[in-house]
């Protein structure tokens, strides 16, 4: 039975109507704390917030410990057996610590591919936790994971004042590498040097590691944190409503489709093919796509395509220059790598962090192309302009709404780790900012729906076709 099908009794179907509901159970998955009895020896610690000597916080400022938020803000009500309901906690400050402020050691790292925003989540971390909890001993950690075992030249005491001007700088101040995960020395290395709370700044993988950290953290029942703060320019990871240096990522991509849309139009028969980030995720290409408005055909790795044939991309493309004279083609790096001819090395081939080795789907798109007009319309001119903004993109610093954004996850770990919470990731879910276990995180993926309007939207906008095979 549907409840909000309209009453067979009478009633003024012009006005507003109340419908009372009954949603289903709802699941908490919560995170994990450190032991109450590590934690704090002493009674539970007042926040320091509360003594600001400027801001005095409102009754409201504290979280609840009832605080949750949904995984999910719509239901089908007329489902006839409703899921049950996921629900994490809320972030933010609590009124009582389970850490003594002048017991906290904390060490930041950054790890994997840059993203505009990690200096942000760096200085605002710093910031954090000197300025709101009074943490005295921060440090950075230098080259990524492997930093926790390096020389005392990797480990960086930092301070406010060090870090003033990091968020107007792209990259990340502390470098970073891909590996060199060694669970044992890293977990020695976080021991020998005191530090009792870690914030790991990466991707997937870096958030798998965090995850082996926290179990190695457990079984050799150390009272140390560790939080994982997002970080993927592709907004790839799941749960969460995106990853910080996504929006700042396609905005610098619609400057690149810009200059393509301007050396297609100004060209005889002109294609402009951009190559954006994106390896199983077209998240970037396909935001771009809809803020630009100039793409006539969009590739991501969650659609199937063909080149030759009837149906097939280069005929759509042609069929759109002789229509209005160019085209605009964007590619996601990891679409259309089935197609790509590969040996048998080059299969095998992982880097660093134990992915496959991509293959550069734009020079080879451009090649085949090329190759193909040449064949079918040997007496017609072809202009294809290629551009890779990929570094540009990674390089850059985070624009306002991914600073604003870095700020709010950096300020909820801060906030999580203080309360005593362990192994989860600071994100926001349909607006909330929540805790999320670390294990989840790792393993959720944000591949995009091809079947939600969002994807309906471009193939509206582009008119491209289903490439689908008769």
């Amino acid at each position: 039975m549907d409840p909000t099908a309209p009453s067979s009794v009478a009633a003024d179907a012009t006005a507003p109507t109340n419908t009372t509901v009954t949603l289903p159970p709802l699941t908490l998955r919560d995170v994990p704390r450190l032991p109450p009895a590590l934690a704090s020896p002493a009674p539970a610690v007042a926040n320091p917030i509360s003594r600001h000597p400027y801001y005095h916080p409102p009754s409201t400022f504290y979280i609840s410990p009832g605080d949750v938020s949904l995984r999910h803000a719509f239901f089908d009500l007329a489902s006839a057996a409703p899921s049950p309901l996921v629900a994490y906690r809320r972030a933010g400050p609590r009124g009582d610590l389970a850490v003594d402020p002048a017991r906290a050691r904390a060490a930041l790292v950054t790890c994997g591919g840059l993203c505009p925003g990690l200096n942000t989540v760096l200085r605002e971390l710093v910031v954090g936790l000197q300025e709101l909890y009074g943490v005295r001993d921060v440090f950075g950690v230098a080259a990524g994971y492997r930093g926790f075992y390096g020389g005392d030249d990797d480990h960086v005491r930092l301070d406010p004042a060090a870090v003033d001007d990091w968020h107007k700088k792209g990259g990340t101040v502390l470098k970073t590498t891909r590996g060199g995960f060694d669970l044992a020395k890293i977990v020695d290395g976080i021991v020998a040097r005191g530090y009792t709370q870690i914030y790991a700044i990466g991707g997937d993988g870096t958030m798998r590691g965090a995850v082996a950290i926290f179990e190695e953290f457990k079984r050799r029942g150390l009272n140390i944190s560790i939080t994982g703060i997002p970080k993927t320019v592709d907004n790839d990871i799941g749960i969460i409503d995106r990853s910080f240096g996504f929006q700042t990522a396609v905005e610098i991509a619609q400057q690149a489709i810009d200059a393509a849309h301007v050396e297609a139009v100004s060209a005889v028969n002109g294609i402009g093919l951009v190559k954006l980030m994106g390896r199983s995720t077209g998240h970037i290409a396909l935001h771009a796509t809809l803020s630009s408005r100039d793409v006539d055909c969009c590739l991501i790795p969650e659609i199937h395509f063909y080149l030759e044939g009837k149906g097939g991309l280069f005929e759509f493309l042609y069929e759109r220059i002789k229509k209005k004279g160019h085209a605009v083609a964007v590619v996601a790096e990891g679409a259309g790598q089935e197609l790509i001819p590969r040996t048998d090395d080059q299969k095998r081939e992982q880097d660093e962090s134990g992915n496959i080795v991509f293959l550069d789907v734009g020079p080879w798109l451009k090649s085949e192309l090329g190759r193909w007009w040449k064949r079918e319309h040997p007496d017609e001119l072809l202009t294809v302009k290629y551009i890779d903004p990929t570094y540009m993109i990674r390089a850059v610093p985070a624009n306002a709404t991914d600073n604003l954004y870095c700020t709010l996850l950096a300020h909820s770990a801060i906030h999580g780790v203080m309360a005593g919470f362990t192994g989860f990731v600071p994100g926001p879910i349909n607006g909330t900012y929540s805790y999320i276990p670390l294990e989840d995180v790792a393993v959720a993926k944000n591949p995009v729906d091809v079947n939600d309007h969002k994807w309906a939207w471009v193939r509206s906008v582009t008119n491209q076709p289903d490439f689908l095979k008769f």
